[in-house]
């Protein structure tokens, strides 16, 4: 083998962060010319979110919109006051459903009078989640949480967190502009290809562009910490996980090595597959802590949350996402054929094969 292709190859392959210092809130920084950074402020211990605007013409393309709040709005009203003064947005690319990323749409569109552009399965999401909230859809959330073995305080705690996050949603526009898996997008001088994945959001855009290195990863790939992978009541036998670990090997089969990975929350890095590989690696580790733990005596999802998340105080916010993490690893490895389930007490509970 070339000594110097392998050397060239171990340190594409390093992790790097040229960014240690993010953007503070009132700054942006360029990331390469007409790119660039602005980080938000999130109500929660993952307690940012990245947006990127991507130059485009008369103006900038902008890439998610921030969470659905006063704070966010008082936030962007300081940027477009100041560094970002008289700048345009041409368009609006959301990458997915979830209210830190699309929660600021509607307010963004109308603002600028911009299109939306989301991937179909993410805009139909976002819609059905701003009409979520009905007791016959509380119902099916309560069936869920009790089946999976949580008591009546907490799935209701459970409940009243759900809908609390969900209305951080402004409303969004009546239509969109559709992208889907494989679109080539010009945006400015760039063209980007439209991938997208399933796992944490159903089908998260993410953009590849091949001449400047670029890959907009959104929170399929972030740089320090696992993006939150969980099945909720409205698919309650879905294998996200499965889905999430297909994504990342796809990733890993069609992109380069010398990327820029620009991700929806941390900093921007170097060394995706290496990145790649440690999620992988970390979700089985999961998977063999929970395989351990239920191979004498079957487990509820709830009695498993502390074999996985030992190390970590849980308010109610991040319960909600344990759970929904566990029951994606145990469908995951029902699928896998690692684990059985039966139903005792109204329960599930899972046995190692």
């Amino acid at each position: 083998m070339n000594s110097k292709t392998d050397t060239a190859q171990s340190s594409a392959e390093a992790l790097r962060y040229p960014w240690e210092q993010h953007p503070g809130p009132d700054e942006v920084v360029e990331i390469r010319p007409g790119v660039l950074w602005v980080r938000l402020k999130l109500p929660f211990r993952l307690n940012h979110v990245n947006i990127y605007l991507l130059a485009d013409g008369d103006g900038y393309a902008m890439v998610d919109a921030g969470f659905g709040n006063e704070e966010t709005i008082e936030a962007w009203t300081k940027l477009f006051d100041g560094p970002l003064k008289g700048v345009n947005i041409t368009r609006l690319i959301v990458t997915h459903s979830h209210p830190d990323h699309v929660g600021l749409a509607g307010w963004i569109v109308e603002r600028f009078k911009c299109p939306l552009v989301m991937s179909q399965v993410e805009y139909l999401q976002s819609v059905y989640h701003q009409n979520r909230g009905t007791e016959e859809r509380r119902g099916a959330q309560r069936l869920f949480f009790r089946r999976h073995g949580m008591d009546e305080s907490l799935t209701e705690k459970l409940l009243g967190r759900g809908q609390d996050y969900l209305k951080r949603v402004s409303v969004l526009p009546p239509s969109y502009r559709r992208i889907s898996h494989g679109d080539d997008v010009v945006i400015g001088s760039r063209r980007f290809k439209v991938i997208t994945g399933g796992g944490h959001a159903l089908d998260q855009v993410m953009l590849y562009c091949a001449d400047d290195k670029l890959f907009l990863s959104a929170d399929q790939v972030l740089s320090k910490i696992s993006p939150n992978v969980s099945v909720w009541a409205v698919e309650p036998d879905q294998n996200s996980l499965g889905e999430y670990l297909a994504s990342l090997a796809s990733l890993t089969t069609t992109l380069p090595y010398d990327l820029l990975v620009l991700p929806g929350h941390g900093v921007p890095f170097y060394g995706l597959k290496t990145r790649i590989k440690q999620l992988a690696d970390h979700h089985e580790e999961r998977c063999r802590l929970i395989a351990e733990a239920c191979r004498e005596v079957p487990q509820t999802s709830r009695a498993l949350v502390p074999v996985v998340f030992n190390k970590h105080v849980l308010d109610e916010h991040q319960m909600g996402f344990a759970a929904g993490e566990l029951v994606a690893h145990v469908n995951y490895m029902i699928v896998e054929g690692r684990l059985t389930a039966e139903t005792k007490d109204g329960m599930l509970q899972f046995r190692t094969t």
